[in-house]
């Protein structure tokens, strides 16, 4: 099943899935379904997937890397240079360590080898949900996400929290909730943290995807 835009009820995390192997699509779809939690769709190739995704952003994609002509770490490439923050899932029926740290340094957030348990499956999911703050209102939606930008830039800058705080005037502890998704910034927080960053809040507003 291939969705091109899906209004989601409240509290459902919105997984899509990538595979050419229609059996597996449509087992994991099932499966996903019954548990109650997950809206799901469905993709047999990369560019559906990718017109899917720019009309409603799904929450988790699973990515199957061994696709015919296509390669899996084209499409996670892809994925991850248009919506930075997507939480990817590889999976993959050929497993190995060297296949592991190469879709690691893709910066993906798990990877599956198949024939993986429904337990597994279950357990990145939620590992997933709880990393990302899926299936949560909109409101925690967007702290959880802004707040991953902000630690991202700071990480990216070598900055501890009381650096960043040194730049902004804000106390650690302001900088701390903001990051783990406690509170939204002010407005006067968040331009102070954009200054300190040289960022303009469009940019890191619109890097959210929200």
């Amino acid at each position: 099943m291939s969705t091109t835009e899906i209004e989601l009820e409240a509290g459902l995390v919105d997984v899509a899935v990538l595979d050419d192997d229609a059996d597996f699509r449509n087992y994991i779809e099932d499966l996903l379904r019954d548990e109650g939690r997950y809206e799901v769709r469905t993709f047999a190739d990369s560019q559906s997937l990718f017109a899917s995704a720019r009309k409603k952003l799904p929450d988790v994609v699973l990515v199957d890397m061994k696709m015919g002509a296509e390669r899996g770490e084209d499409v996670v490439e892809y994925l991850l240079q248009h919506w930075p923050d997507l939480c990817i899932i590889v999976i993959t029926g050929y497993p190995s360590l060297e296949s592991m740290r190469a879709t690691f340094k893709l910066r993906v957030f798990d990877y599956l080898a198949k024939p993986f348990s429904i337990n597994q499956l279950r357990q990145s999911l939620q590992n997933a949900i709880d990393d990302f703050g899926l299936g949560s209102t909109p409101q925690e939606r967007l702290r959880k996400r802004l707040g991953h930008i902000i630690k991202l830039l700071r990480v990216e800058r070598d900055w501890s929290l009381r650096d960043l705080a040194s730049a902004t005037k804000l106390s650690v502890s302001q900088i701390s909730s903001i990051e783990r998704g406690t509170n939204l910034p002010s407005i006067e927080s968040l331009l102070a943290i954009c200054r300190a960053f040289d960022r303009r809040p469009s940019q890191i507003l619109a890097s959210i995807d929200f």
